[in-house]
């Protein structure tokens, strides 16, 4: 039975907690901590490379490991650098965003409809522009970095299951049959989606991979 003092701190809680907020799951909150931590570990790593790779011309990333695998390649290239600035810096500004977010829902947190919005439009913001990245890399660049590949597989999750858990809790309408569809097999759509991306790496250098086997 709870304590005088138990029962009003939690009157307390309920009263700054705001009409209308949703909180998530340990699981998605980890899920968050996780994938940001892991966009925010590629985004640095490669952002010390380039200051590295633009200082000696002639240094090699740990991760030139072949003429395919070949991070110089890619962070030489003009998509590395789209809005005038290395793209790693835009994963140094957000990704611990995520994670942070991700701390917070696992305190206890609620967030009101219109921020959950706005960390689902930028989730589809980092996702749509990860996979354009991808389709640069494999068909423009000729060259995959295995850092990038690990923000690729970050943001994919963090979006992903970002719009299920909105999907879920209705801060993103749809009908009910869609809804109850991504509950049952919310994993498909992860699943499905890393191994067309895995199909296409593979198809894109079948000839080199086959020399490896």
């Amino acid at each position: 039975m709870a304590t005088t003092s138990e029962a009003q701190a939690d009157r307390g809680a309920r009263r700054i907690t705001p009409a209308g907020a949703t909180g998530a799951s340990r699981t998605f909150a980890w899920l968050l901590i996780v994938t940001g931590a892991l966009g925010a570990l590629a985004s640095f790593v490669i952002t010390i490379d380039k200051i590295r790779l633009l200082s000696d011309p002639g240094f090699s990333p740990s991760c030139n490991l072949s003429p395919i695998v070949s991070c110089t390649n890619v962070m030489t290239s003009d998509q590395a650098s789209v809005f005038g600035f290395p793209n790693p810096m835009l994963g140094l500004l957000t990704y611990p965003v995520v994670a942070f977010v991700g701390f917070a829902l696992l305190s206890g947190s609620r967030f009101r409809r219109r921020v959950w919005l706005g960390l689902n439009a930028g989730m589809l913001f980092g996702a749509s522009f990860c996979m354009w990245l991808m389709t640069q890399a494999l068909y423009e660049i000729g060259a995959l970095c295995l850092w990038c590949c690990l923000a690729w597989a970050a943001t994919i999750a963090m979006f992903w299951y970002t719009t299920a858990h909105n999907l879920r809790h209705g801060i993103i309408r749809a009908p009910r049959g869609l809804v109850a569809g991504v509950q049952e097999f919310h994993w498909v759509v992860a699943v499905t989606w890393y191994l067309g991306i895995v199909i296409l790496i593979a198809t894109r250098w079948w000839d080199y991979w086959r020399t490896l086997l």
